[in-house]
């Protein structure tokens, strides 16, 4: 008897755990039934439903440049063009210009190695005339940079290989010497162009201007047609 009551509580047991763990699955609601008759493009759509699409701005269309041939002087109007920008951006120094402070009255001298002295002996005593001048005075010292550059620029374009320059004898406010007069000596020693330069004759300037001797500017024979 107690055998068999023993064995009816285990079944007991057995069967309220089984209930316990029995899982109950949901029934399809009738939505869940209806998707599944619905093609990919309409649950996209569904899914989509609601959502506010970005605002794209318009954008320009790249356009291609056509590379045209140049003719002959086209090229050698651009080549003109970037000799002159070459030559105009030459580069000088003022710092290394103003590093050697000229006095009001110091007489200017430089020359080049290889230049013969009795063609420096001309230029010194004006026996070289020169064909083009610029006057600085009153200049700041950016714009007499620019004065001389342009002016040797100019004077090598037309086969001038003389120049006067006048500096002045003005004094700089540090009084350390004239202060266009010391950059145009400078300047000039470092310009490419410049071969030599001496402080001008009485009648030209005397210590206030600097006759110049410039590189005469080589022209492939295909400018000179």
């Amino acid at each position: 008897m107690k055998n068999k009551l023993l064995n009816d509580l285990k079944k007991t047991l057995v069967a309220e755990k089984l209930a316990a763990t029995t899982v109950v699955k949901p029934k399809p609601s009738q939505s869940t039934r209806h998707d599944e008759h619905l093609s990919d493009e309409q649950l996209l759509a569904q899914a989509m439903k609601g959502v506010t699409p970005l605002q794209l701005e318009a954008t320009a269309p790249v356009e291609r440049q056509l590379h045209k041939r140049l003719d002959d002087n086209t090229m050698l109007r651009r080549a003109a063009a970037e000799g002159a920008k070459e030559i105009t951006n030459e580069a000088i120094s003022d710092t290394i210009a103003l590093l050697n402070p000229v006095a009001q009255e110091a007489t200017l001298s430089f020359k080049r190695i290889g230049i013969q002295q009795s063609v420096f002996k001309k230029l010194k005593d004006g026996h070289l005339p020169w064909r083009a001048a610029v006057d600085l005075h009153g200049c700041t010292v950016e714009q007499a940079r620019e004065a001389v550059l342009q002016i040797i620029f100019d004077a090598q374009q037309e086969g001038i290989t003389v120049i006067k320059i006048v500096h002045g004898k003005g004094y700089s406010q540090e009084n350390q010497g004239s202060l266009l007069k010391t950059c145009v000596n400078g300047w000039l020693q470092q310009h490419r162009a410049v071969l030599a330069f001496h402080s001008a004759t009485a009648k030209d300037g005397g210590n206030g201007a600097v006759f110049v001797l410039l590189k005469k500017q080589q022209q492939n024979s295909e400018t000179k047609r």
